[in-house]
């Protein structure tokens, strides 16, 4: 099973790659986005570890095109930049887990064993709620024959909250559904961030309100 780690930092990519190898890893290294990116469109890779700021392409800029070329190989970032905006944007740009450095290295084997058992997603029929219309294949949605734009994490969390629509969802539970491998207690801010921007686009396609903050749980998705 190969894992390829993009980081500049050769003490940490030596550091991480010795440590996987003693797990039975296959490990490859790149120093450079380019080259990573090269070399993570090997369909042999099944998962990359991906630091952000990367010389000559920037980890953010490697998921993104990962994902136009549809390779969905899972991205573990590993990161200084540890903000909640910085965690939003390598989400958004299509990354499984974040992590921040330092980082502990049983942590990170733990990540890494979560993401490499984490089957490929079944995905059924289209799925309806009110007036919208969600593709699970596509990872699309629709209100009125019109496409609602939504980032990859915003069509996962939206997917979410129908599949269990009409049902009260604390944060913690949104966290480790739709952020797996993420920690509930320290990301669960992130469920409120991404939901005030679910609800505004919802709320304009359809004229009304279908997304429900529920005070000190979570949120509901309910017609009223």
């Amino acid at each position: 099973m190969g894992i390829l780690i993009i980081e500049d930092d050769k003490n940490i990519a030596n550091l991480i790659k010795r440590r996987l190898e003693a797990e039975h890893y296959k490990v490859a290294v790149e120093y450079d986005g380019e080259k990573g990116f090269k070399k993570a469109l090997n369909k042999s890779i099944s998962l990359i570890i991906l630091d952000v700021m990367i010389p000559k392409k920037d980890g953010l800029s490697v998921i993104r095109d990962l994902r136009r070329e549809n390779i969905s190989t899972p991205v573990l970032i590993l990161s200084a930049k540890n903000s909640v905006e910085d965690i939003v944007a390598g989400l958004d740009a299509g990354a499984d887990c974040y992590l921040n450095k330092p980082f502990d290295c049983a942590e990170l084997l733990a990540r890494i064993r979560a993401l490499l058992r984490r089957p490929k997603q079944s995905r059924g029929a289209v799925i309806k709620f009110a007036e919208l219309l969600l593709d699970p294949i596509a990872r699309k949605a629709w209100c009125k024959d019109e496409e609602i734009h939504l980032t990859l994490k915003e069509y996962t969390l939206l997917e979410f909250f129908v599949r269990n629509s009409n049902q009260v969802l604390s944060r913690s539970a949104i966290v480790e559904n739709v952020w797996p491998n993420m920690e509930s207690v320290k990301f669960t801010n992130i469920v409120s961030v991404y939901a005030s921007f679910l609800r505004k686009k919802i709320d304009k396609v359809t004229g009304r309100n279908l997304i429900h903050t529920v005070p000190r749980t979570g949120y509901i998705m309910k017609e009223t």
